[in-house]
């Protein structure tokens, strides 16, 4: 059988940086085949150079054995290569059925855009996807599960023969992606080859028929899925047996209250919301998507207004109406998307850990002290493991894993009693995932107060000290962590709809 695509010796250099060392990677028709590896492995590298979007510094490409060369994403498109990408590329301020196809609007006479056409097409791809969404939607007012969905259906517009995932299930509740998967499912019948990037194990052995492992931009081995079991896996990507061992829940009842919430209320997404989170202590929001759980982050740091509701930080009152005044209250907040809301990509690993406190780093005329900001800087690249060339490498260079140790350097920097982080490891390898749960564990050590928000239920499980559940905008209540609770009781409360709502639909 004759590859989809084959890759044979790739290699890629950045500046500081030796991405790909003579890479090796192949694609048969039909098959979901994974590429696995920490962040920073090359895995988003490789796949770049297979969808148009780099160029290779050596090696060969081939697509259905015929030698080629891919100098853009519509010279990839134009073979049949399709990609989804981690980080989002929708453009905002366009409608969903706009931004679906993009550069392929059906046109009328004389250029006309055919509206109706456009929003039939997208509807059709919608509801292959079975994405209930009015075509017709601006991008920006969409959650960021919602906006993947739409990355999706704008990729199998092209009906692509080979189609990149690249965290494609990051941000998707288990029921989206099911529907994701039933999807790939359809796709595998039809003769599309898939290469899936995820850091989600129980992901890999669902869904991949093989299993590439890339480490440190080399090439390791391919597995088959089936029959590989992920304890091996994981020991391939990281080079290191690696442990998750079960929180030790430390005794806070006595610790001073650091932040504590009253009756917070927003329209239909926070309904008399109250909690309470002490020093020293790890409180995991867990709960279904559109629950409510970034809403009240972002009420709380002042990113969102609130229409009723007391914050109260070290028990005194405290009127957060910008995310300004909630720093200058000791609350940082990193945010799901750490793009665009955590880190400017264009700029500097220094400049960026300095970001959240220049004031520490400007003379009295106003110009900033780069001696002591690079002596910051690389405190905080060793203390947190960042890998990077140097605290000048621009951040957009980095892996997803070391921008996510970049925002908490940031935060950390400033000094906050309260972090509240959302979606911690979102599109975060299993190794990375275990330096960020132990540098957690650490802050709470130091009597900082920590809300952790995250869609993977063991991830909740793994690090909280207590668990706040919420769905449809209620906290429906609040469970001890370690072993003493069992994901079906925090299903039961994320699923515990309110009674009066559920009524008022059935009549409707």
């Amino acid at each position: 059988m004759t590859n989809l695509v084959e890759m044979k010796g790739i290699k890629k250099r950045f500046p500081g940086v030796h991405a790909l060392r003579a890479v090796q990677f192949d694609l048969r028709p039909g098959e979901v085949h994974a590429l696995m590896g920490e962040n920073g492995a090359g895995k988003s590298t490789l796949m770049k150079i297979m969808s148009g979007i780099y160029a290779r510094d050596g090696g060969e490409m081939f697509v259905d054995g015929q030698p080629v060369t891919p100098d853009s994403p519509r010279a990839a498109q134009d073979l049949g290569i399709g990609i989804i990408h981690q980080e989002l590329s929708l453009m905002n301020d366009l409608t969903a059925a706009q931004n679906v196809l993009i550069g392929r609007e059906p046109r009328r006479r004389f250029g006309r855009l055919d509206e109706a056409a456009l929003n039939t097409k997208t509807a059709e791809i919608f509801a292959s996807l079975n994405l209930k969404m009015d075509p017709r939607t601006q991008v920006s007012t969409q959650t960021i599960a919602r906006q993947q969905l739409i990355e999706i259906a704008k990729a199998l517009s092209y009906s692509p023969r080979v189609l990149i995932m690249d965290e494609p299930t990051a941000a998707l509740n288990d029921t989206e992606i099911n529907e994701l998967f039933k999807v790939i499912d359809k796709l595998k019948a039809d003769g599309v080859g898939i290469v899936y990037i995820s850091h989600r194990m129980d992901e890999i052995k669902r869904i991949a028929d093989r299993v590439t492992i890339l480490r440190d931009g080399a090439y390791i081995d391919t597995v088959e899925a089936a029959d590989t079991p992920l304890s091996t896996i994981i020991q391939l990507m990281v080079g290191r047996e690696v442990t998750q061992n079960a929180p030790d829940i430390p005794d806070t009842s006595q610790s001073p209250v650091a932040l504590e919430v009253r009756n917070l209320s927003r329209g239909k997404e926070v309904r008399d919301v109250s909690f309470d989170v002490r020093k020293g202590e790890i409180l995991g929001f867990a709960g279904l998507m559109g629950a409510g759980r970034t809403e009240v982050a972002r009420i709380i740091f002042g990113a969102d207004p609130r229409d009723s509701g007391e914050i109260f930080v070290d028990g005194q009152p405290v009127n957060i109406r910008t995310p300004h005044t909630a720093v200058q209250a000791g609350i940082g907040y990193l945010s799901e998307d750490r793009k665009h809301f955590g880190l400017a990509v264009d700029m500097t690993v220094r400049a960026n850990i300095a970001m959240a406190d220049l004031g520490r780093f400007t003379g009295r005329t106003g110009v900033l002290h780069e001696t002591a900001m690079k002596r910051v800087a690389l405190e905080y690249i060793d203390r947190l493991g960042i890998r990077t060339p140097s605290d000048l490498q621009e951040v957009r260079f980095l892996s997803g894993g070391n921008q996510q140790k970049v925002v908490i350097a940031k935060w950390l920097l400033r000094d906050c009693d309260v972090l509240i982080f959302d979606e911690p490891t979102r599109g975060i390898d299993v190794g990375a995932k275990s330096e960020i749960y132990a540098l957690l564990e650490d802050l709470a050590v130091q009597g900082r107060a920590i809300i952790v928000i995250s869609s993977e239920l063991p991830e909740v499980m793994r690090l909280s000290h207590r668990i706040a559940v919420m769905c449809e905008g209620r906290l429906t209540g609040i469970l001890p962590g370690g072993a003493e609770t069992t994901q079906e009781q925090i299903m039961e409360l994320a699923t515990q709809r309110d009674p009066a709502l559920a009524g008022a639909e059935e009549t409707l």
